[in-house]
């Protein structure tokens, strides 16, 4: 009961949001998210009443689990568009967006927040700074992906954006990894190359092997089975197994290594259809059960969203010195590498665009930089926070209007829009279909 309640809670309150936010056109995301901020422990939830909203960080944590499920399950769905077949026409542009436009958002951030830095003093340090940098890499996938679901978003722009944001986990390990590395060392004053180089590359290699080791055992799995349901319960039984090995932790020397489950659940999903002939099927009938799972997942992601940062007016200032940055990197390095290989003028003027949503990943890199000490780690932390609220709810609007701009989302044409209605009309009068 007591973990049930919240879950049929938040996700009846994250459906009804969405017939709100209908009439605005907004993505259903959005509507998810602002569900979870009223519901949560900064809206209703701070009434305390039982069976109305959700009431603490604490209850939050206990639905965690929930969270990395979906995680999983969005990047198992990412990895599917990693296909050979697909890869021989955007493979190489994708590689090239995809660690330019990071590079470059990390770029524009270190410059923006180290001037900063001249102005406000000690208020923002320099390790604060280089590593809210290297945070800026990270996109989130899951908001694009769910756009991209929902409007059955197809097209050029499409074909290259899911791809780029896998990239960016592994863009992202390696630039936190070596920008946190120098920061810790500033304030140690001394430099470990091996927890800088050496520890990064180690983990984003394992994570490849593991999820390439699972999607192999899932594709010979498989062959056992012929019945669809079958087949579809062997795929997320793998992906639950996938996702609770992918939270190991072992040390080698004085190094704890751990796996990325981003990235080991989408070499999961890429190993898998590349493999098993049988993956375009199984890919789509796994999309059908998570969506209830991915409308949990945002309700919780909108109810974690700390309001109290718009309390402290310099977390405010530094926060929008942030997110105009690295919006400004993200888009200027999809525009310049998306210019030099030659991409379409669709691609050209709104990748970047569909980029700036920003999430989990962020989040979790926010827990690394506690390391920090208080005072530093608790600004990272802030600014960051403050940084995925304003992404995560404008971040899929403007990933929707820029879709549609190139022309990867159509309007339902009048016919389909005039049967909805007849049918609806029909519904009313007679009370059956």
């Amino acid at each position: 009961m007591d973990a049930l309640l919240p879950v049929a809670v938040a996700l009846t309150c994250g459906l009804l949001m969405t017939r709100v936010i209908k009439h605005f056109k907004l993505p259903a995301v959005t509507a998810y998210l602002i569900a979870g901020v009223l519901i949560g422990p900064y809206g209703i939830g701070r009434l305390g009443i039982p069976g109305v909203g959700l009431h603490s960080m604490e209850q939050l944590d206990t639905l965690n689990i929930i969270s990395e499920v979906a995680l999983g399950f969005i990047a198992f769905s990412i990895g599917n568009e990693f296909r050979l077949s697909q890869l021989k026409s955007t493979g190489r542009q994708a590689t090239i967006v995809g660690i330019v436009q990071a590079l470059v958002a990390t770029f524009f951030v270190d410059a923006a927040l180290l001037l900063l830095h001249l102005a406000v003093g000690d208020k923002l340090s320099i390790p604060a700074a280089i590593t809210l940098g290297a945070i800026a890499t990270a996109t989130a996938p899951a908001a694009t992906l769910m756009v991209v679901r929902q409007y059955k978003a197809k097209g050029a722009v499409t074909d290259i954006l899911l791809p780029v944001v896998a990239l960016d986990d592994a863009v992202g390990l390696v630039v936190f990894a070596v920008s946190f590395g120098i920061a810790k060392a500033m304030i140690a004053g001394s430099f470990d190359l091996l927890s800088i180089l050496v520890k990064p590359l180690l983990e984003i290699v394992l994570s490849l092997v593991l999820g390439a080791v699972m999607g192999a055992i899932l594709t010979f799995l498989e062959r056992f089975y012929n019945s669809n349901s079958n087949r579809l319960s062997i795929t997320i039984a793998l992906v639950l197994l996938t996702v609770a090995l992918s939270n190991l932790k072992f040390r080698i020397g004085s190094m704890e290594i751990g796996f990325s489950a981003l990235l080991v659940c989408m070499m999961l999903g890429t190993a898998f259809c590349n493999l098993c002939p049988l993956s375009s099927d199984l890919m789509q009938r796994a999309d059908g059960w998570t969506s209830p799972l991915f409308a949990l997942f945002f309700v919780i992601s909108g109810a974690e969203l700390e309001l109290n940062v718009f309390s402290d007016l310099a977390i405010v200032g530094i926060g929008l010195v942030y997110i105009l940055a690295r919006s400004l990197g993200k888009y200027t390095g999809a525009y310049l590498s998306t210019r030099a290989t030659h991409c379409s003028e669709p691609v050209v003027k709104y990748l970047g665009i569909t980029l700036l949503p920003q999430a989990g990943v962020a989040l979790g890199m926010c827990i690394t930089a506690m390391e920090l000490g208080s005072e530093s780690g608790s600004l990272v932390r802030n600014i960051v926070l403050f940084a995925v609220l304003i992404y995560e709810l404008v971040g899929p609007m403007l990933t929707k209007i820029a879709l549609t701009k190139a022309g990867d989302i159509q309007p339902k044409s009048e016919e389909v829009l005039r049967r909805r209605e007849k049918k609806l009309e029909h519904v009313r009068t007679h009370g059956k279909i």
